[in-house]
């Protein structure tokens, strides 16, 4: 049998008031996004776009979501995705827009790519921290999200052999 190929899309959803993430769920999502694919690629993307295409991961606290799709019309979906600029969820328009931060082939090296960013970001936020509560407060935030018995030389070995066989 042929193992059927899909890639991960790890974006995150900006939104100007965070009270309005708590709001989405995965079918205004999905919505929204095929509506896009299908807005700017015509029947052609939203043929694509309806086969294996679905929100893996919501989370409405952060913003961050994972959608897979079939390996070969990745680019597609892509593309499209700078033309979100509102999900209607539970009857309200929410005016928003999608960053893609990482696409992968599988979820695990989303995830790792998300734990890295993640603390990236943090490292961002020390300097700007006003006294050293916060800076403690950050500090143990950093080192919560790193991953147990993680090698960075396997890590970037492994993100390189999944680039390299896209």
């Amino acid at each position: 049998m042929v193992r059927v190929k899909s890639r991960y899309l790890l974006c995150e959803i900006n939104v100007s008031d965070r009270s309005n993430l708590l709001k989405l769920d995965d079918r205004a999502v999905a919505g929204a996004v095929r509506a896009a694919v299908a807005r700017i690629h015509g029947d052609y993307g939203a043929a694509l776009c309806s086969v294996r295409f679905c929100v893996k991961y919501l989370n409405a606290h952060t913003g961050t979501v994972f959608l897979r799709f079939p390996k070969g019309c990745y680019k597609l979906l892509w593309s499209a995705l700078p033309f979100i600029t509102s999900i209607e969820s539970r009857g309200q328009i929410i005016p928003c827009f999608f960053n893609c931060l990482h696409v992968g082939g599988t979820m695990r090296t989303c995830q790792k790519f998300l734990v890295r960013y993640n603390t990236q970001q943090l490292h961002r936020m020390l300097p700007k921290c006003k006294n050293e509560e916060e800076k403690r407060q950050i500090r143990e935030a950093i080192l919560s999200c790193t991953l147990t018995g993680r090698n960075d030389e396997t890590f970037e070995d492994e993100l390189e052999s999944e680039e390299d066989g896209e």
